[in-house]
């Protein structure tokens, strides 16, 4: 087999979840680009049922289901859809996430009032919580049950699982909303923690921890601000911010067998953040 024959996720479907949009959107771009049938889960269902539908008129097998990660109830719903859809699932995302707010410090060099621990609001905790880990955890659970199922439609077993973390999961962010933070570091420890417990049902979790992209997140705020924006591609060790086009090399590397010895693992995505420039 060729190399490039590896990449191949042809006859294969996928579930992505915070599809309509962002990182999550490039991800069900990048599936349906390599040749799956995908499913754009979301929140925002004229979003996703729009982007479906571009996909569409460029040939891909796609559609889309409106999905709350925070309830358990409705990921499921989301998944047996998909399920009934394409006779199972080989590729799942768990990307669907949301931002918390101002950290404790603020880039113009002075401290948050409504991030500081004791003043930090108690709902948007359990909000971040709810979608940024508990959402990833019931996403992976339906995930895993169909994958799971013998006698699937097109005669595969096991299957391939990315969530979307980040680099505020691996170093303090003191910009970034407190809760963001143990979430997507508790995303990290569940992906070590499944892919030993899945490694015996051919099924693979690993995780993308993004840096800096320019997503709709927040408002969309760095999208809208030429100002914000070159004072963060001034900071990035590459020289700017990503878009999200540069993350679906990695998506699909992934999701397909080219990863077929990979799970328990993160890999980064950053621009080189991390190696301490902006420390």
């Amino acid at each position: 087999m060729a190399i490039i024959d590896r990449f191949s996720i042809a006859g294969r479907s996928a579930l992505v979840t915070g599809a309509a949009s962002g990182i999550g959107l490039a991800y069900a771009q990048a599936m349906a680009e390599g040749g799956a049938a995908v499913t754009l889960a979301d929140i925002d269902l004229p979003g996703a049922e729009r982007e479906a539908a571009l996909l569409r008129e460029a040939g891909h097998d796609a559609r889309a289901v409106h999905c709350d990660v925070s309830s358990f109830d409705a990921v499921a719903a989301a998944f047996a859809e998909h399920a009934s859809a394409f006779g199972g699932l080989d590729i799942c995302f768990a990307n669907a996430g949301i931002d918390a707010g101002a950290g404790f410090w603020n880039p113009a060099g002075h401290r948050n009032p409504e991030g500081q621990v004791d003043t930090y609001d108690p709902a948007r905790w359990d909000k971040s919580i709810a979608v940024n880990l508990n959402g990833v955890f019931y996403t992976i659970s339906n995930a895993v049950r169909i994958m799971k199922q013998p006698g699937r439609a097109n005669g595969r077993s096991g299957g391939s699982i990315i969530c979307t973390a980040s680099n505020a999961g691996l170093v303090t962010e003191p910009i970034v909303g407190l809760p963001y933070m143990p979430a997507k570091a508790g995303v990290l420890h569940m992906v070590r923690a499944l892919g030993l417990e899945l490694a015996e049902f051919r099924i693979r979790v690993n995780a993308i921890a993004p840096g800096p992209f320019v997503t709709n997140i927040g408002g969309g705020w760095l999208k809208k601000d030429p100002v914000a924006r070159a004072a963060w591609d001034a900071i990035v060790p590459l020289g700017k911010l990503a878009e999200t086009e540069q993350i679906k090399p990695l998506a699909l590397l992934l999701a397909s067998d080219a990863s077929d010895y990979m799970t328990g693992s993160h890999v980064v995505i950053d621009g080189g953040m991390m190696l301490g420039k902006y420390q």
